[in-house]
């Protein structure tokens, strides 16, 4: 089973890098020329500084930057565009802000995706922890909304919401004043704002590019069936020297319920997932000390694990078609055992497992079906005993279905 598992993660992993989408889109050079392309697109998290494109599907992989292009869009899906703007680089993330109320403005060369596009168009810039949005009415250069959350004491944070003055004085037709303040720094609250000003504005047609993506189910609950095969060695101190006890390789059956969240860019690749799994593991081994002399001692040496893992981890998929794909996964897994022991000789023991890593690769089907291969790091069932020592595998077959 471990050469299917490794068969399994190197040929899933071969198709990572041939897993590309290229969908149709343009761009626009320095020059003003306009070429349809195919795009590579990948709903970029942060605003990017190039991209990949084809000129025809059988076209080879070719690159271009920021330096050499104005715009470029993926049809239906996103548009961005080439300006220098003032960009307040202060920081939202608590061990890094600041205590003045000032924006921290730089100047930099950005793409800005468009979030609303017509009369008044609001974007967006996000490179890290910076989040910022930017308005401009007309075509004019693109200005930053002003929203900064600074300390006013050790203890204490304000904020800065001067986007509420500024939108008040840009959006002077079909907005009334109480939603502008009672509008938050997001891309739903904002898009709203300017999407009823286009519809006021005589003969603008607006596009909201935040309502243009196809809505995704962010959330799936998963049951999960399945067979381990584990092993168990235990290292104890015996009447002359150390011994490994080695029991057996067992089958037994495990179930967890797993909740996935679903990132929402990069296209829906990643997830986080945690699954509180019930697994098994009984085993018993016959002992002989002294063997076949006059004092020669039999015993039995025995193992009855059971116990609530619960991975909590990071998991990639890749796109095969629209109905299948494959996926990588990664977790820390914590265990929690319940009356659980192990005997040795005439001693019984009480486990008191650590964590470990489990690593896994799998197929999913329709969204509902899939099935997945998992090995674990080794686990010492016995950690708080410095006499013993104990070392536990385990290798899953997990099969599961997609609830909701």
């Amino acid at each position: 089973m471990k050469k299917i598992f490794l068969l399994a993660v190197f040929g899933s992993a071969s198709l990572f890098k041939a897993q590309i989408t290229f969908e149709k889109g343009y761009f626009i050079s320095n020059s003003g020329k306009r070429e349809e392309v195919l795009i590579r697109n990948i709903d970029w998290k942060n605003n990017p500084t190039e991209f990949e494109y084809k000129t025809a599907e059988s076209s080879p992989v070719k690159k271009e930057t920021i330096n050499n292009i104005k715009e470029f869009g993926v049809d239906n899906d996103s548009r961005f565009i080439r300006k220098k703007v003032l960009i307040d680089t202060s920081s939202d993330e608590l061990n890094a802000m600041s205590y003045d109320r000032k924006p921290e403005f730089k100047e930099e060369t950005v793409f800005l995706k468009y979030v609303v596009d017509g009369k008044a168009d609001l974007l967006y810039y996000e490179d890290n922890d910076i989040r910022k949005f930017f308005f401009s009415v007309d075509d004019l250069d693109p200005k930053q909304l002003i929203y900064k959350p600074y300390y006013i004491d050790n203890s204490q944070i304000t904020y800065n919401e001067d986007y509420k003055k500024q939108l008040t004085e840009i959006l002077t037709c079909g907005v009334e004043s109480k939603k502008i303040r009672a509008a938050r720094y997001d891309r739903k609250n904002l898009a709203d704002l300017f999407m009823n000003f286009n519809s006021c504005s005589e003969g603008n047609t607006a596009v909201n590019y935040s309502q243009a993506k196809e809505k995704t189910d962010l959330f799936n609950l998963n049951i999960r069936p399945g067979i381990n095969l584990s092993s168990l060695e235990v290292t104890s101190p015996t009447y002359t020297s150390r011994e490994t006890t080695k029991f057996g390789n067992k089958m037994s059956f495990r179930i967890g319920i797993e909740a996935e969240f679903i990132l929402p860019f990069n296209k829906n690749k990643w997830a986080l997932f945690a699954e509180p799994t019930y697994q098994y593991y009984k085993d018993e081994k016959e002992s002989i000390a002294f063997a076949g002399q006059y004092f020669e001692m039999k015993s039995t040496r025995s193992v009855d694990y059971k116990s609530l893992e619960v991975p909590i981890g990071v998991r990639y998929y890749l796109f095969l078609n629209k109905k299948s794909k494959i996926f990588f996964n990664v977790a820390y897994l914590m265990d929690f055992e319940f009356k659980s022991n192990v005997k040795l000789d005439f001693s019984e023991i009480k486990t008191d497992s650590g964590s470990n890593i489990a690593f896994g690769a799998g197929y999913k089907y329709n969204d509902k079906f899939l099935i997945e291969l998992r090995a674990t790091t080794q686990r010492n069932l016995l950690q708080n005993y410095v006499t013993l020592d104990s070392n536990y595998h385990t290798l899953s077959l997990i099969l599961g279905y997609t609830l909701f």
